[in-house]
């Protein structure tokens, strides 16, 4: 019995539905408010509203709901697969037998330089904020700041541990470090860290890195990465701001529109909490355009009657929709309803899309298609998403 348990392993999954449990246990009010750690809710707030339409000029223009004038995309099970290994803390994951040197941690307390530039994290702190160019164009300093549990394109950077993370999560000094080297990528990106619950804003110079941003695509995996590590090293609950601020700015206001698919495809499913991600992709869905391409939402329903009637298609379904029936296809439809076995439940989509097989962080491999939308930190993290303190970190 003993050599069984050992030598047991995790079977991965295999299928997109597999490894989406957002809609599971879905119901349009299956949340009690006391799960909501996000700090978001559905409806849209006056000053929201007031803000959008103030923001009309500086958006984009949206696509019709033409099928014709959709891009073919579908969701990428590469991406579904890595964020779900995240998710579950790695399934599969085999303790490393080298001692560990909790190099993460001796990092942020200002011991050691992040290798191999020689650069101790208090001279980031102090003299890199502001120096966009800096922080655009070194590529080694970002598996510093934001440790995973998992090896990045930097190999002197190490990956987190378990037992790491622990002392990472309690130690005041590398806490205060990490949230002000969160602030600090806030500015880089063009907002503003506003309070303690993770809350966030346009920062001042918004417009310019907002620009820069919407054209510099390798930032939106370093983006994946820094809401991966928020989650390994306490910060789970400041996920959910974030991403909906991005949702906000790209759905509503197009001032990044280019993130659109990153935003949906991978920030989102980064968040561990499935009733969290729920309400971001109802908002999202809301204002996506054009609404019938939308991938994300919840599965459709079973047609016709008999046990499980009316039920999902399967957790985690991909929700690829086809485009809206004109009324001739849904006399038809009823009528083929009418005549058929109840409960077939098939669905028809009409996205045959090619989907990037691979994108590593620094690079972008085997993608066809989907042009720079498609983001892709494939980088696979896990550990339990406990909320830290936030007394006496940083100045906000």
């Amino acid at each position: 019995m003993g050599n069984l348990v050992g030598s047991w392993r995790f079977k991965e999954p295999s299928t997109i539905e597999e490894c989406d449990s957002t809609w599971g246990s879905d119901s349009e009010s299956d949340e009690p408010a006391a799960e909501d750690d996000s700090g978001i809710s559905d409806s849209v707030s006056p000053a929201e509203s007031e803000r959008a339409a103030g923001h009309a000029g500086d958006s984009t223009p949206q696509l019709t709901d033409s099928p014709e004038s959709v891009p073919k995309m579908k969701r990428s099970f590469y991406a579904a697969r890595d964020l779900y290994k995240y998710r579950h803390s790695y399934p599969n994951f085999r303790r490393s037998r080298q001692p560990n040197e909790y190099r993460n941690l001796r990092f942020y307390l200002n011991k050691i330089p992040l290798v191999p530039d020689g650069i101790y994290i208090e001279e980031i702190l102090s003299k890199w904020r502001g120096d966009y160019d800096k922080l655009e164009h070194n590529h080694t300093y970002i598996q510093w700041l934001f440790p995973l549990r998992e090896q990045g394109l930097n190999f002197y950077a190490h990956e987190l541990t378990q037992d790491e993370i622990k002392e990472f999560q309690s130690t005041r000094e590398a806490k205060r470090r990490f949230l002000a080297a969160y602030s600090l990528m806030l500015d880089f990106y063009g907002v503003k860290l506003l309070d303690k619950s993770g809350n966030v804003a346009r920062a001042p110079n918004w417009q310019e890195r907002f620009q820069h941003l919407n054209e510099s695509h390798h930032n939106y995996l370093r983006i994946t990465r820094i809401l991966k590590s928020l989650g390994e090293l306490g910060y789970e609950a400041f996920k959910a701001p974030l991403v909906r601020f991005f949702l906000e700015e790209s759905l509503c206001h197009g001032t990044l529109s280019n993130m659109q698919h990153s935003i949906l495809e991978y920030f989102v499913y980064t968040i561990r909490l499935p009733a969290t991600r729920r309400r971001l992709l109802r908002y999202a869905r809301q204002h996506y355009r054009p609404a019938h391409a939308f991938l994300w939402g919840p599965p459709p329903k079973k047609r016709g009657g008999g046990a499980g009637a009316g039920g999902s298609v399967g957790a985690g379904s991909s929700g690829i929709r086809a485009p809206a029936p004109t009324p001739e296809q849904q006399r038809r439809g009823m009528e083929s309803t009418i005549s058929t076995s109840a409960g077939s439940g098939n669905i028809v989509s009409s996205h045959n899309a090619t989907m990037c097989h691979e994108l590593a962080e620094g690079g972008l491999k085997g993608c066809t298609g989907l042009g720079p939308n498609m983001e892709g930190a494939l980088m696979m993290v896990g550990a339990r998403a406990e909320r830290n303190e936030f007394n006496e970190m940083i100045p906000l």
